[in-house]
C-alpha cells in the first residue's frame, strides 16, 4: 500500500505526484537578481531525484526587498526568461514548480553568509532604502530602517503584484508569500516590530493587513483555483512576540482569503531567540494550524528521515512534508526514501538501469 508520502495531493487545480516539497533555500548566486545555471543545476537535480514540488529561493519583489545584494529576484521582465528555462526542465522531470516571493523589509542589504554577516554599505553593493513598519533595526550590525509610509506600503503591494504576473510568464504552478523569518511582512505580524499607531499597528487584525493585502492584490492576478501558499513563522520564540494562537487566528483570515496552504515555519524576528532546534521540532504547530482551521499544511523543520515524514502526514501533522538542509546532502532523497519505505516511485529514463526492479520511467509536464 503506498503511503501518503508517494500518495498524490491535488491543491486547487494543481496534481502533486507525491508530498515531498523542497523548501525555499537562499544560494547567494546571483548578480543584478538573475537566476543562473548554479539555479538550473540545482533545483533540476532535485527534480530528477524525484520531488514533486521544488521552490525556488525567496525571490525578491523589489531590488530594495533583496536580503543581499546576490539575491534572486523577479522585479523586471528581463528575469522572466532564466526562470522559465528552470522551470521547463522541472517540468521535463515531472515535478512541479514554485516561486516563494519575498520583501527582506528591515533585514535586507545585509551579507551572504559567504562574505560575512551584518550591513551592506553601499560601497560594497547594499543600498540605504532599507524599510520596516517600524524604524527598529533586527540587530545592533543591522541597517537601521525607515518606518515605510503609505506611499512605500503602495509600492510593495504593487511590486507583490508585477511580480506575480512575471511568475505567471515563467510558468510557475505554485505562488508561496514569504511572511516568515523576521522579513517585511512578518516584521508587520509581530508586536517585537510592529510599533505603529495606524491601520498597520496594534491589534492583529491590524498587524495582518499588509499581509492580507499582498494576498487580495495577488489574487486579482494569480486566480483561483491556482494554487497560493503562504509561509509564516508561528511563534517568535519570544515571551510578547508572534505565538501560537496568533497564527491560528491568522490561517483562518489566510483561509478565508483563498491562500490554499500553510508553510509552518518559525522564528527569525528576534536576534538572539531561544530555539529549540530538534527532529520535527516545528510540525506540532503546523499540526494545530490543520487541525483548528482546516487550512492544508505543510511541515519544515529537521525533517531527514523517510520514516519521520512518513509519520508526519499519517498522524494528520500535516497535509506536505518541506525539506530543506536534508535536499542539500541528497538530491535523490526522494528516490532513496522510496527505497527505504519498500515503495515504487518513476525515475528519469536515463537512470532506470540503476533503479529497482519494474520502477516506472518518468513522465513529463507537457507545458
Amino acid at each position: 500500500m503506498t503511503s501518503q508520502l508517494f500518495s498524490p495531493l491535488a491543491i486547487g487545480s494543481l496534481s502533486l505526484p507525491n508530498r515531498i516539497v523542497v523548501s525555499p533555500m537562499c544560494e547567494y548566486s546571483c548578480v543584478d537578481g538573475f537566476a543562473t545555471d548554479w539555479h538550473l543545476v540545482h533545483l533540476g537535480s532535485r527534480a530528477v531525484g524525484g520531488a514533486g514540488l521544488i521552490f525556488t529561493e525567496a525571490t525578491a519583489v523589489a531590488a530594495d526587498g533583496r536580503i543581499s545584494p546576490q539575491d534572486l529576484g523577479l522585479w523586471k521582465d528581463e528575469h522572466i526568461a532564466p526562470l522559465g528555462r528552470i522551470v521547463t526542465f522541472l517540468h521535463s522531470q515531472g515535478a512541479r514548480a514554485g516561486i516563494q516571493l519575498a520583501h527582506a523589509g528591515r533585514k535586507a542589504s545585509t551579507w551572504s553568509p559567504f562574505l560575512g554577516e551584518g550591513m551592506v554599505t553601499p560601497d560594497n553593493g547594499g543600498w540605504t532604502n532599507v524599510v520596516a513598519p517600524s524604524a527598529i533595526p533586527f540587530a545592533p550590525n543591522y541597517p537601521q530602517p525607515h518606518e515605510i509610509d503609505s506611499a512605500g506600503i503602495a509600492h510593495v503591494l504593487e511590486s507583490f503584484r508585477a511580480a506575480a504576473v512575471r511568475a505567471d510568464r515563467a510558468g510557475f504552478d505554485v505562488i508561496e508569500i514569504h511572511a516568515a523569518h523576521g522579513y517585511l511582512l512578518q516584521e508587520f505580524l509581530s508586536p517585537i516590530s510592529n510599533r505603529r499607531q495606524d491601520k498597520y499597528g496594534g491589534t492583529l487584525e491590524n498587524r495582518a493587513r499588509l499581509l492580507l493585502e499582498v494576498v487580495d492584490t495577488i489574487r486579482t492576478v494569480w486566480t483561483r483555483p491556482r494554487p497560493f501558499f503562504v509561509r509564516i513563522s508561528a511563534t517568535d520564540w519570544t515571551e510578547g512576540g508572534f505565538d501560537l494562537a496568533s497564527s491560528i487566528h491568522l490561517a483562518a483570515l489566510l483561509r478565508d482569503r483563498g491562500v490554499d496552504l500553510i508553510d509552518v515555519s518559525s522564528g527569525g524576528n528576534v536576534a538572539g531567540a531561544q530555539i529549540p532546534v530538534g527532529p520535527g521540532y516545528q510540525t506540532p504547530f503546523s499540526e494545530a494550524i490543520r487541525r483548528e482551521t482546516g487550512i492544508l499544511t505543510g511541515a519544515v523543520g529537521m525533517i531527514t528521515d523517510p520514516a519521520q515524514a512518513a509519520h508526519i502526514l499519517r498522524t494528520g501533522q500535516a497535509d506536505l512534508v518541506i525539506i530543506a538542509r536534508e535536499f542539500l546532502r541528497d538530491p535523490y532523497w526522494p528516490l532513496h526514501a522510496a527505497a527505504a519505505l519498500g515503495e515504487t516511485i518513476s525515475w528519469p529514463p536515463q537512470y532506470l538501469r540503476a533503479a529497482p526492479p519494474k520502477s516506472p520511467a518518468r513522465t513529463p509536464i507537457v507545458d
